[in-house]
């Protein structure tokens, strides 16, 4: 094992937060965050690492209920409009599905990209454009991760247009929203995934995911393909 590897329980606690994190909607307490532990969770997410060390991130903190019952109205139009996509019993239980929950967290909090940020030609940018939203998101992740650690829920609300949401905040021309994220302390964290439970998807076999050098090709590698049978849940 490397001499820089973490002691294992901490190497532990970060395993547990990755696979005991969950997309959380119904079960969000009323109880504030403490300013404290809020400031360690935007730390956390400040600290992402960012392409170019760009750092396209901004963090719009949402506690207002008048900006919230906005918000939520943009999410239910945009709700009825995706619930069109399904029929039959597929749309009976995405009806029955709870996908937000903007009002019922105390904190709303939206993470956006500056796509400008660090000026024209941003050093490691220039074949993929998108490296900055990618970057954006990695914020999301360390934030999610170390909510987990604290005890606290986060549920992420795609279910929303971006350009209505970048007007109703606000957001500059050259600035996009990327996550727009429910904050709070839960009931409880889920065994598993919601949607999982409900019957939507289920988490893919890692093992039917794997390829070997392409597309397409079998992975050989017994040993890693039997190390990979041995942590499937």
């Amino acid at each position: 094992m490397s001499k820089h590897a973490f002691p294992e329980p901490q190497r532990e606690g970060l395993y547990r937060a990755i696979h005991a994190r969950r997309d959380v909607r119904s079960q969000f307490l009323p109880d504030p965050v403490p300013p404290d532990v809020l400031a360690r969770l935007l730390r956390a997410a400040h600290h992402a690492p960012s392409v170019g060390f760009m750092q396209p991130w901004d963090f719009i903190v949402i506690d207002r209920l008048e900006t919230k019952q906005a918000i939520k109205a943009l999410y239910d139009h945009a709700n009825a409009e995706a619930s069109g996509h399904y029929d039959g019993e597929r749309a009976a239980l995405y009806r029955r599905l709870k996908l937000e929950g903007i009002v019922d967290s105390p904190i709303n909090l939206c993470i956006t990209c500056d796509r400008t940020r660090g000026g024209p030609h941003v050093l490691g940018r220039d074949t993929v454009l998108d490296a900055d939203l990618f970057s954006t998101c990695l914020a999301v992740q360390n934030l999610w991760l170390a909510a987990r650690a604290e005890g606290i829920g986060v549920g992420w609300v795609s279910i929303l247009s971006p350009a209505r949401l970048a007007d109703l905040l606000g957001l500059p021309e050259n600035v996009v929203p990327v996550a727009y994220l429910c904050i709070g302390y839960v009931t409880e964290f889920l065994p598993r995934p919601e949607l999982e439970t409900a019957g939507w998807r289920s988490r893919l076999p890692l093992d039917s995911l794997m390829h070997g050098n392409r597309w397409g090709e079998p992975l050989l590698d017994t040993p890693l393909l039997d190390a990979i049978a041995d942590t499937q849940p």
